[in-house]
């Protein structure tokens, strides 16, 4: 009995020692420091922004931006007020997936078609009043060949008419910062004071590449069929058969609009989009998307500064069952750069000053800068790979099994 109470004495007392000496390492690392830094490495920059006309187009405006990070890198009047055509379907589009994400209607939904919708004219597979054709079959119409009796159809589905409908592509608009832009209908007809810019075209192409990228399955086709074979598609935009790399987007044309496109591709990690409006022909517009993607993916590249979960580093952390603790970044960023500059890039790693515990997982512990030449181009937020108990009489045992474990594994 005497041996027992002996070896509980022992065992409260080493308890209290490595608890003491644990908060003694801690504030010994940290002491003097406000802030934990260093730098290393290297890694990228944003891209310069162009302006002008040097690339000689013969639109009347248009832009050129990276798609992940939305840099700018060519424009042309790019916040010129134009008619966009059917480029406008790209926010119907846009919408429709919210629907479908915000589970209002699914793929295999069926949608009616209206007299209303019927009765559109222009680009279209001539529904009848009355029949019906699935999400899946109507979003294939609108991205394929324009369609503007789907449009309507979809528009009328989903908000119950079309002026409800379009409400929403404004309010979608001003959410964006599209502050170029009025729609007055879903499909892109010419119509007084519908109207947007090349700038806005690249938001909202940007917004649905981005956040719904399954999107590309439809506006990479080039041909394929609809009722039962009865219906033959061939995409209205070329470059998705000529161009390396080419995942859409939209085209649109009308006597007043003339030929717009926002044309999307993706090349070695680099993605791009470039929107030319009322270029003179349909050859033309093609051309210009084509000048303007040659010139992004021969000047310039994509640097992934940060991937989600990878391990920075690995600090300690005081009055916890565990001494350390992991800092993994919070997401994936990069940053696009003109090509060969990226030898400059170096990164800057901060923690938060006398860690302690208790810590959840997921929780900001610091960041890392990225810096070109001083300038910074990006920063990541580090979090806590999992939860850190604080120490207390309950969990002693558990802090101890973690010093032993980690005792055998040295």
């Amino acid at each position: 009995m005497k041996y027992k109470k002996n070896l509980i004495i022992i065992l409260i007392i080493f308890l209290s020692i490595s608890f003491i000496l644990q908060n003694l390492y801690s504030y010994a690392y940290y002491v003097g420091d406000s802030e934990y830094v260093w730098s290393e490495g290297t890694v990228e920059t944003s891209a310069e922004e162009n302006s002008g006309d040097f690339l000689d187009l013969s639109c009347e405006s248009a832009i050129l931006i990276e798609q992940t990070t939305g840099t700018v890198l060519y424009e042309k009047d790019a916040h010129k007020q134009l008619r966009p055509a059917s480029v406008t379907k790209i926010m119907t589009i846009l919408l429709i997936m919210e629907a479908i994400h915000s589970g209002q209607i699914t793929y295999d939904t069926e949608v009616s078609c209206s007299e209303n919708a019927a009765s559109m004219g222009g680009s279209q597979i001539w529904l009848e009043v009355g029949e019906s054709l699935t999400v899946d079959e109507m979003l294939k119409a609108i991205c394929v060949v324009s369609a503007n009796d789907c449009s309507v159809a979809m528009a009328e589905y989903i908000s119950g008419t079309e002026e409800a409908f379009v409400q929403k592509m404004n309010d979608k608009a001003k959410e964006l910062g599209m502050n170029d832009t009025v729609f007055k209908n879903c499909h892109g007809i010419d119509e007084d004071g519908h109207v947007t810019s090349s700038y806005d075209i690249a938001l909202m192409s940007r917004e649905l590449l981005n956040k719904y990228p399954e999107i590309t399955n439809y506006t990479t086709i080039w041909m394929d069929t609809l009722r039962n074979g009865e219906s033959e598609l061939v995409n209205t935009n070329k470059l998705i058969r000529t161009y390396e790399g080419a995942t859409g987007l939209k085209t649109g044309s009308t006597s007043l609009a003339l030929y717009n496109l926002s044309a999307s591709a993706t090349r070695d990690g680099l993605s791009l989009i470039a929107v030319v409006m009322r270029a003179p022909s349909s050859k033309e517009r093609v051309n210009n998307a084509k000048t303007l993607l040659d010139y992004g993916f021969s000047n310039y590249e994509f640097i992934n500064t940060s991937t989600k979960d990878e391990i920075v580093q690995n600090i300690p952390v005081q009055k916890g069952v565990m001494d350390n603790v992991n800092l993994v970044y919070e997401g994936d960023s990069g940053t696009v750069l003109k090509k060969g500059s990226s030898d400059g890039i170096k990164n800057e790693i901060i923690i938060d000053e006398n860690i302690s515990a208790p810590i959840n997982k997921g929780d900001i512990l610091g960041k890392v800068n990225f810096y070109l030449n001083d300038e910074l181009i990006g920063s990541s937020n580090l979090i806590a790979e999992e939860e850190v108990k604080k120490m207390n009489s309950l969990n002693m045992f558990e802090y101890v099994s973690n010093l032993w474990t980690n005792l055998l594994r040295e």
